[in-house]
């Protein structure tokens, strides 16, 4: 079954000098626990994926995985740029117990339409947990139509789609349409477009990680039906979810809101993602002081 839910994009903790620091990871899943996520995502965008080494990974997933224990289920980002690297991510990921994948297709060279399907049914087959497809053109280039997630959506493994093709919520009200039931569409973009992807059928969202409690808040009044809450907590919270995506910074942004929290001991990023810049800093801490986002401290 795949994940459903809120299911946040972990940031990777480095230290000032560039290294994995496990404290802070630790210290981050716990806070995501407390916050009543219902899935945890590792090595996708938000994550720094593309600076991780696969010894790297496979420290993060055991780790995360030794803090979460069963509670949650753990899906894997997949970013191989052939279809034998996704695979070998993927059963790695499988091996170290994640719960699924996610994964984009290849990027530096693009695939059309029938290498898309290829792609995603090989690795469906091979990499021993359910996939996620990760439909995301802005970043990889590479189109996904409607037809042909609905085509992915009838192959074996494959459970779930992560919709970020902008805008989402006309795409994901094609796919619910297109697709076969039970075939879980979630939405991305870190949340831009929430309420309206869930109205739109939508059944999870994978967002960055640094507000997973008060979206928390938002997703159930909206359960509940206590729309105008939804709408008024989501609203409060906007400015914070669009200069999480600013290109190049995101994953300072995400950082820098982390450490404020005390959750991160660092905001360190990897090179080719770039430190916080005067302006954007500027921007951010004025948000923070306006949302009053509550410290935290692990129990």
């Amino acid at each position: 079954m795949a994940p459903v839910g809120l299911i946040p994009i972990l940031a990777t903790p480095f230290t000032e000098a560039g290294e994995l620091d496990v404290a802070s990871l630790r210290r981050l899943v716990e806070f995501e626990l407390a916050a009543g996520v219902d899935g945890l995502a590792v090595f996708g965008m938000a994550s720094e994926g593309f600076a991780l080494t696969a010894a790297e990974r496979a420290q993060i997933l055991r780790e995360v995985r030794a803090v979460a224990g069963d509670a949650v289920p753990v899906v894997a980002g997949v970013n191989g740029t052939s279809t034998v690297t996704a695979l070998e991510q993927a059963r790695a990921a499988a091996d170290g117990g994640a719960d699924q994948v996610m994964v984009l297709p290849p990027f530096l060279v693009r695939p059309g339409p029938d290498g898309v399907l290829a792609f995603f049914t090989e690795v469906a087959a091979g990499s021993g947990v359910p996939v996620m497809i990760q439909d995301a053109p802005g970043v990889t280039g590479v189109s996904i139509g409607v037809e042909l997630v609905a085509e992915l959506a009838g192959r074996e493994g494959i459970t779930s789609v992560k919709v970020e093709a902008q805008p989402t919520p006309p795409k994901i009200a094609s796919v619910c349409g297109a697709a076969s039931d039970g075939f879980a569409v979630l939405g991305g973009q870190n949340a831009q477009a929430l309420i309206e992807e869930y109205d739109n059928g939508a059944v999870g969202t994978m967002p960055a990680c640094e507000f997973s409690d008060v979206l928390r808040g938002v997703l159930d009044d909206l359960a509940a039906g206590r729309r105008g809450d939804a709408r008024a907590g989501f609203a409060r919270l906007l400015p914070l979810i669009q200069i999480g995506t600013r290109p190049g910074q995101a994953w300072a942004v995400h950082k820098e809101v982390l450490v404020r929290r005390g959750i991160l001991d660092s905001a360190a990023v990897r090179s080719p993602a770039r430190p916080l810049d005067r302006v954007t800093g500027k921007a951010l801490h004025e948000i923070l002081d306006e949302l009053g986002l509550p410290a935290w401290a692990s129990r």
